[in-house]
């Protein structure tokens, strides 16, 4: 599996390990290995992967596999960055400043953050992965993207050995983007983000603009909610609609939410009435992938092993036993399905590996 000349694990560091599987490392639970698996804890050890890639083999960063679809073994180095810790930095009279790990968890993160007293990151409670895999995705819900309150980040370039800070503008953050994606750098495994500081607002506003959030707020009988709240009210959405990787595998949101100028967005809702429509700042509007899924007959809807699930067009989960290929295939079907009903061309979520 590997490239250049085999290794054996008394080679190895002890932080990496030697023919790792990898299903139980995926939420999609699909079969794989890695020829090497770097756990990652500190910049020492950073510095001695760099010399396990001498040879050019391949590397990748693992993150905490919630957005990764396994086509099979990977013969190269996955590094699974570790870093942890999460420590409120400083504040002045406008904002606190929040610093975590890279191999922290996300929502562990959100909910320490509530307990502080620090809200602005409640919108984004219960997603799931790790912190530093946060910024590559900008991961973003219910109104709410996670460039909103980012500061910078730190990371470990393996192509040079120095550590570099970004900021947000360095970061190019766009919708379901960053710098990392465009410039492939997370494909490369080349820059590894150590920790990422977050800006979270005093004068805090709840976002509650989304439709399902102000409707479960209105159940609530909400109608000025804390920030715990408005947390509490995402993770019950979330719960309804999403189900748990550890029963169901699954990769979360599969496709990206489509971009169109509104002027093409005006004359496909003339043709579909109900289409849900989201104006954006830069004035193009979204629309809602779930939508177009379940409109094009793929709600609840398997093919072979893996399918579309019941309660969330959005969602592609593993029935049990699936491969990377039947994903791909189901991927695909999909795609076709809104492409010919919708004219319009859906993006996986998911890096494919």
């Amino acid at each position: 599996m590997t490239l250049g000349a085999p290794m054996s694990a008394a080679r190895l560091p002890d932080f990496v390990e030697l023919d790792a599987d990898l299903a139980a490392r995926t939420t999609l639970a699909l079969p794989g290995r890695a020829a090497l698996l770097a756990t990652i804890r500190s910049i020492d050890q950073l510095r001695q992967v760099r010399a396990l890639t001498a040879d050019g083999r391949r590397r990748f960063i693992l993150g905490s596999g919630s957005n990764i679809v396994l086509t099979g073994d990977f013969d190269g180095l996955l590094l699974q960055p570790a870093f942890s810790g999460r420590q409120l930095i400083g504040e002045d009279a406008d904002a606190w400043y929040i610093r975590a790990g890279a191999g922290e968890n996300w929502h562990a993160l959100v909910h320490w953050t509530l307990e502080q007293g620090w809200p602005g990151l409640e919108n984004l409670a219960l997603i799931p992965g790790s912190v530093g895999a946060a910024p590559v995705q900008n991961i973003g819900a219910y109104g709410l993207e996670l460039s909103d309150r980012f500061l910078s980040l730190e990371t470990f370039d393996l192509a040079t050995g120095r550590l570099r800070r970004l900021d947000r503008a360095e970061c190019r953050f766009a919708y379901r983007d960053s710098i990392f994606k465009q410039q492939g750098w997370h494909l490369e495994g080349r820059q590894v983000i150590i920790n990422v500081t977050f800006r979270l607002p005093r004068a805090w506003q709840p976002l509650t603009g989304y439709a399902d959030l102000a409707s479960e707020l209105d159940r609530r009988q909400l109608a000025s909610p804390t920030a715990r709240q408005v947390a509490e009210a995402v993770m019950a959405i979330r719960q309804r609609k999403l189900p748990d990787p550890t029963r169901l595998p699954n990769a979360g949101s599969f496709f990206q939410n489509p971009l169109m100028s509104a002027a093409d967005a005006d004359q496909l809702a003339q043709k579909h009435p109900s289409l849900p429509r989201y104006p954006q700042p830069d004035g193009r509007v979204k629309l809602a992938a779930a939508w177009l899924i379940e409109h094009s007959g793929w709600k609840g809807q398997d093919l072979g092993p893996v399918g579309m699930y019941e309660k969330q067009a959005l969602v592609l989960v593993n029935r049990g036993g699936a491969r990377g290929a039947d994903v791909i295939a189901l991927t695909q079907a999909v795609q076709a399905s809104v492409r010919q009903r919708f004219g319009i061309e859906l993006t996986p979520e998911p890096v494919i590996l």
